[in-house]
């Protein structure tokens, strides 16, 4: 495993590096960086990749906070710092703990089996597991997904839950919900909005036309091509394919996400 200690404290950074190494001596220690600057840039460079950052807080140049407004951080994070006011906003990140200073041995030890525990706890197509996908993981655990969502119906206003929806589906620039007792309605959102604020536990982008709710799925029918084609439990008027692309990651989430 490699790893990004982040910590404008040489003393604090250097107990770290020691403790890392106490808990597993194959870790290797990939930089030590002091700065939101340094580290943004660090990151920036693609030939740079590591397994896991531990960054305190508070580092030389402000809030650690800053590097995930100025670049795109796919790694899980182990934050450090001797205030605990930041902890809620640490876990708006790909924060999977919190760590008071002075950080001892089995803190760190407990934050390290957390992070295995949910390597473990990911799905797999026989392949080693990727901390990017731990990444993902985590992004899904932190956010809030959209619960309900309101229709217009002549002069009347309704609300439906998720749970009632069956489908998500484009025609053209206007995109519609099926919903459970078989009628459609037009919403004011585009599918690539959608797959941003569903659930992906519960809801899955087949194609450029679909997003389908696991619980709607009835069958699930081999196409031409190795492409495959979706039943719903409700009659409907066209045929629901799996885009080429989209097949295998579809077959992974069927199988079970979590």
């Amino acid at each position: 495993m490699k790893v990004l200690i982040i910590e404008d404290e040489k003393p604090a950074a250097d107990k770290l590096e020691i403790l890392l190494r106490r808990y597993d001596p194959n870790i290797e220690i990939a930089a030590k960086l002091e700065s939101v600057a340094k580290t943004v840039a660090w990151l920036g460079n693609m030939e740079n990749q590591v397994d896991l950052l531990f960054m305190d807080i508070q580092l030389a140049d402000g809030l650690s906070f800053e590097i995930f407004k100025r670049i795109n951080v796919n790694q899980p994070v182990i934050f450090t710092t001797a205030y605990n006011e930041y902890a809620i906003e640490a876990f708006k990140v790909n924060s999977i703990d919190y760590l008071l200073k002075p950080v001892n041995y089995e803190a760190l030890a407990q934050s390290m089996k957390k992070l295995e525990s949910l390597r473990k706890s990911l799905p797999s197509a026989n392949e080693k597991l990727k901390y990017e996908e731990l990444s993902q993981f985590l992004s899904r655990l932190q956010k809030t997904y959209k619960t309900r969502f309101m229709v217009k119906v002549g002069e009347h206003i309704r609300s439906f839950k998720v749970d009632q929806i069956s489908l998500f589906y484009a025609e053209g620039r206007t995109v519609f919900i099926l919903t459970d007792n078989k009628r459609k309605y037009i919403i004011d959102y585009k599918l690539e909005e959608l797959e941003k604020i569903l659930d992906p536990a519960h809801f899955y982008r087949l194609s450029r036309s679909f997003i389908v709710n696991i619980n709607a799925i009835s069958d699930v029918l081999v196409y031409s091509n190795s492409r495959l084609k979706i039943k719903l439990n409700q009659e409907f008027e066209k045929d629901i394919i799996v885009s080429r692309d989209k097949v295998s990651p579809f077959k992974v989430w069927f199988d079970g996400m979590e």
